[in-house]
């Protein structure tokens, strides 16, 4: 079961905040672009505007847990359609070794619903709440835990499902990361930069492969909603970050692509995967021309 998060609650909360916060010296400039930035610094040879804008508040945990709680259980008892429901009743419900709250975000609720990511949790009969407004980004940075209860990502750093797993399952992933540590290097080594780690996955049963940040590092779809606001990353000391990519071993194509002889093909197919992973995300993809050349040419080999 997977549950929508409660929009209302989040921008009320994001409000409340806002009206007691305290104020910092901001400034604003434009590039030789003609791209608008803000930071705490600007560059020495471009001219700036100071300006002054709210810092979030230091907030007591316990009030704010109260607060995002009270609110939304107001809106779960009217509108029983969405199936939203209070983070009390979410860690009343959860299975006995769980030790975490887990939640996906992304830019629709269609999108999160259906996020790869969520596989592994089905199959377990894990709960996920799901995020799908941009206030909510801004509110689970700031609210990482929720009567003890620490909240994760799924598609954050590694899950730590292991006390669910039998002790068949764990035997089994070891021998598969050691059977795949050949295909893993090679693939680091045809993506190169994109990536900062190429890993079998603990997340996926169905799809092939998706994408992962590090525990400290910000979500592909945080990093999506600063850049439409014309944000940049490294100006804000926030960029830098690569994702994580994860390949699903027992999938098909994973699994074919182990025994792939020919390096130009073994790079097509990681390529291909890779994007279908940014697709899967709802990102962007840099050349989508080349992505379809080259699942068009392995479509035709193949019909060979």
């Amino acid at each position: 079961m997977f549950i929508p998060y409660l929009r209302r609650s989040c921008l009320t909360f994001v409000l409340l905040a806002f009206a007691t916060a305290s104020f910092a010296d901001i400034y604003k400039w434009v590039d030789a672009d003609g791209q608008t930035h803000y930071g705490q610094q600007a560059p020495q040879d471009q001219q700036s505007k100071l300006i002054k804008a709210p810092l979030p508040p230091a907030i007591n945990p316990a009030d704010a847990q109260k607060s995002v709680d009270s609110l939304m259980k107001q809106q779960a008892d009217t509108d029983k359609e969405k199936q939203d429901v209070s983070l009390a009743s979410y860690v009343e419900r959860m299975k006995e070794d769980q030790e975490k709250i887990y939640y996906v975000t992304a830019d629709s609720f269609a999108a999160a619903k259906n996020s790869p990511h969520l596989e592994i949790f089905r199959k377990k009969g894990i709960e996920v709440i799901l995020m799908a407004d941009r206030v909510d980004e801004w509110l689970i940075s700031n609210l990482t835990e929720f009567d003890g209860k620490q909240l994760q990502s799924v598609a954050k750093g590694e899950l730590d499902l292991d006390k669910l797993d039998t002790e068949e399952e764990k035997k089994e992933k070891e021998e598969t990361n050691k059977d795949f540590e050949a295909v893993l290097k090679q693939m680091k080594e045809v993506l190169g930069d994109k990536v900062s780690e190429v890993r079998t996955t603990n997340r996926l049963t169905d799809s092939p492969a998706c994408l992962v940040t590090g525990d400290n590092d910000m979500s592909l779809n945080m990093e999506r909603i600063m850049k439409e606001a014309g944000q940049s990353l490294n100006m804000m000391g926030m960029g830098g970050s690569k994702p994580i990519f994860e390949i699903n071993p027992t999938h098909a194509l994973v699994s074919t692509i182990k025994d792939e002889q020919d390096d130009a093909r073994f790079a097509d197919i990681t390529h291909i995967l890779f994007d279908q992973a940014i697709l899967s995300e709802g990102g962007q993809l840099d050349d989508p021309a080349e992505f379809v050349h080259k699942l068009n040419g392995l479509l035709q080999g193949l019909l060979k």
